[in-house]
């Protein structure tokens, strides 16, 4: 540990969500399946890709976790009250009521703004949008669903925040969460704070991508890519949108890069390029 942060530099956690995210590791949330997502798993990539991630990317104020429903209800088992364990490492941790039905919480708030918030896909109706979803394993705390989501945490990787001794996490596949983060950063609102989400998103894609062709993962990047080109349309013309915001030059160092893996993969280059051929991507 002392060897990475303080030699190699790479990032560790700040405190607040090192301790939070120990907390949940010791309950057992990870062995229940339970997925690290956003900035702070992003924070995994440095270590796991033996890359050194830009600073500003790796700003947080808050912690995302999420699990598959149907794994929250198959396991048959469950961490303890999710309130308990967050005031165990700050006592002003306190539920935030859902909009939609303040009976349940899918976020928790500190005192100092922290928030930590639970996530699951929805992969059916749009009823279920904005509707908090009971999750069994989750300690009596629900979960917002979210689209997309389970492209996103389908068969996560291992991986340590660098916390302390080290904290044994499950992460999305940096190939995922980079392509994800193309769909996301579409489909945010122009206003103001959304432009910035936006914004970000695109950044810790654009960094991931780089760092993927840099240790010669195009093959992981390639089928990520695929899985979420052959979802349909809307899927499609979500990444599209982003890849025209990509720097020129990594846009096309991308399109060198999936070429390569496309063909290795044995799919068909031309079928799933077509974007990059048009508006401002390379020929």
């Amino acid at each position: 540990m002392t060897t990475l942060v303080r030699d190699a530099r790479l990032p560790r956690p700040d405190g607040v969500s090192g301790n939070v995210v120990g907390a949940l590791a010791e309950a057992g949330f990870f062995r229940l399946r339970g997925v690290l997502v956003g900035t702070i798993a992003f924070q995994c990539y440095s270590a796991l890709l033996g890359v050194r991630l830009p600073a500003p990317t790796l700003q947080t104020g808050d912690l995302d976790l999420a699990q598959f429903h149907s794994i929250s209800v198959a396991v048959g088992d469950s961490i303890p009250p999710i309130l308990d364990l967050l005031r165990g490492v700050d006592p002003t941790y306190r539920e935030v009521p859902h909009h939609a039905d303040g009976r349940q919480s899918t976020k928790f708030a500190a005192r100092d703004g922290f928030k930590v918030e639970f996530l699951t896909p929805n992969t059916g109706s749009v009823d279920y949008d904005g509707r908090p979803t009971p999750m069994p394993a989750l300690g009596r705390a629900a979960a917002e669903p979210l689209r997309f989501l389970d492209f996103l945490i389908y068969e996560p990787v291992r991986a340590i925040l660098l916390h302390g001794a080290g904290i044994p996490v499950l992460v999305p596949q940096p190939a995922r969460y980079a392509v994800h983060k193309l769909i996301v950063a579409a489909r945010r609102s122009s206003h103001d704070s959304g432009a910035v989400k936006s914004r970000k998103d695109l950044q810790q894609a654009a960094t991931l991508i780089e760092a993927l062709l840099q240790t010669r993962a195009s093959d992981e990047l390639a089928e990520a890519y695929v899985q979420a080109f052959d979802r349909g349309p809307h899927w499609r013309d979500a990444i599209d949108a982003s890849l025209v915001r990509l720097e020129p030059s990594l846009l096309a160092s991308l399109h060198e890069g999936l070429a390569r893996g496309l063909r290795r993969l044995e799919y068909e280059p031309a079928k799933y390029l077509a974007a990059f051929a048009t508006g401002d991507a390379p020929p």
